[in-house]
């Protein structure tokens, strides 16, 4: 089930929220309320996984129970033991549904043998639970969170919809006391209402329509139409806003039907267009997925407190794991190692330069680098990758541009130009700037037009979803 859809947005939701409310606590307790938050999130799952959620359920419990025998048998000789095979198993699920095809593809290619795919569909939020539950595992292990001996609160937090199949990453010591203390109140449940209504426009409004784009513009240049540099230059801009504001969009939604229930879920984008370094920017975008690999990979592997040499490969292995946990193709490798490359580059040589630059030239350094990264990431095969190479700079069969792309850039225009604006913090600081100006008259008029301004964003929406059905999901893949 999308957050973008009818069937969530006006019958699953509110029928979940209002429960949620009647529902007693006695004594204080949120008992009755996870329950009702667990049943909901299998119904979610199972809505368009009805036999996958039975996976979701099994990592579920061995992440419990592995977290039992840790607990029990801490201090004993064995404990690692438990520890490592806990993992082989947490792990083994996201192994054989999103890795299998992909080593079997490379034993016949490099083989000459004919062993048959196993085709297998890819259980939706596989790569988010599965990094969940290992984050708890860890944690345990190391001592940095107690023992939670409450399957349902644990089975709650692993399959909690909100966060279910598009993160954020949220890990378990983020909301430990949340599981079983957590406060509701008016003002926190306006709060998730916005959130989760901006992010919803974001990725119906926004990412949906640029998503039109992309579409058009890889058809072409992949043989369909015309290849032209200024067909490949829209096809970069449209996919690196599409992403972008489809994954920000996502996860603004997460936030705010977090808020909704009482949890304090992590920000996962921080403005990352506006970096002026890739440095920055693995700082800003999707942050739960970048500090889980730094905490749990590349400080395990020893981070920067080892030799140079044996530094370099700490990145490499972190990136190469990065791009792989992203898709099970070696395009996602190769995007992977090009971050590899350019973060060791700007840690060694380039950060000295780029901090001497007018900012400006440093933003269109990061803005290039990272549409020429999303060629990598957005083809099906290396072959495709090297067609849109090739369209962009000039050995396309369209030249610098045609009809075509000269009509999109002018249909698509003021929406990259909103889309712009909307990326970067300047929306925020003009609100911030309106209310401090004009005082307690401004602020009676934000509480006057933020409702409307929500209620128009949801009528448009609904306008939106139905009357069209192209409703994609860039990170379901993962």
């Amino acid at each position: 089930m999308l957050f973008s859809s009818i069937t969530f947005l006006y019958w699953f939701l509110p029928i979940v929220v209002a429960l949620y409310f009647i529902i007693p606590r006695p004594g204080g307790s949120l008992l009755y309320r996870n329950l009702l938050l667990f049943v909901a999130s299998v119904v979610f799952y199972a809505w368009g996984e009805p036999l996958y959620v039975l996976i979701m359920l099994a990592q579920a419990f061995v992440g419990w129970f592995s977290g039992i025998l840790i607990d029990r048998w801490r201090g004993k000789p064995y404990v690692r033991t438990v520890f490592i095979i806990s993992l082989l198993i947490e792990l083994s699920s996201l192994l054989f549904f999103k890795y299998t095809d992909f080593f079997i593809n490379n034993l016949n290619t490099l083989f000459h043998s004919q062993f048959t795919l196993l085709a297998i569909a890819l259980p939706l939020g596989i790569s988010f639970y599965t990094f969940q539950n290992l984050s708890y595992t860890i944690d345990l292990y190391r001592g940095k969170v107690k023992v939670q001996k409450n399957v349902l609160v644990f089975a709650t937090y692993v399959a909690l919809f909100p966060q279910l199949i598009a993160g954020p990453i949220v890990r378990y010591s983020m909301v430990e006391e949340q599981l079983t203390r957590r406060t509701h109140s008016l003002d926190l449940f306006v709060k998730g209402i916005r959130r989760f209504t901006v992010g919803l426009g974001k990725k119906v409004l926004i990412a949906n329509t640029l998503g039109q784009l992309v579409a058009l513009t890889e058809t072409a240049l992949h043989g369909g139409g015309e290849q032209s540099v200024l067909f490949a230059l829209l096809f970069m801009i449209a996919f690196t806003l599409q992403i972008y504001f489809d994954f920000s969009g996502y996860s603004d939604m997460a936030i705010g039907l977090g808020l909704l229930f009482g949890f304090r879920f992590p920000e996962n984008f921080n403005y990352p267009l506006v970096s002026k370094s890739l440095t920055e920017f693995w700082r800003r975008w999707h942050m739960t997925m970048s500090f889980w690999f730094r905490d749990y990979v590349y400080i395990s592997l020893g981070g920067n407190r080892v030799s140079p040499p044996r530094h370099l490969l700490n990145i490499l292995v972190v990136w190469m794991a990065t791009g792989f946990w992203h898709g099970a193709g070696w395009n996602f490798i190769l995007w992977g190692l090009y971050m590899a490359v350019f973060l060791v580059l700007e840690k060694y040589f380039l950060s000295r330069w780029l901090g001497r630059l007018p900012g400006f030239i440093s933003h269109i350094y990061l803005l290039v680098l990272m549409s020429i990264s999303w060629v990598f990431f957005q083809s099906s095969n290396l072959v495709q990758a090297q067609e849109l190479f090739f369209s962009l700079i000039g050995l396309g069969s369209g030249g610098l541009a045609g009809t075509a792309s000269l009509y999109y850039l002018q249909s698509y225009l003021p929406l990259f130009i909103v889309a712009a604006i909307g990326s970067t913090p300047l929306p925020a600081r003009a609100l911030k700037w309106f209310a401090e100006k004009t005082g307690k008259t401004g602020q009676r008029a934000l509480v006057v037009l933020e409702p409307l301004f929500v209620i128009a964003i949801l009528i448009v929406v609904t306008a939106f979803l139905v009357d069209g059905s192209f409703n994609p999901f860039i990170y379901f893949r993962f």
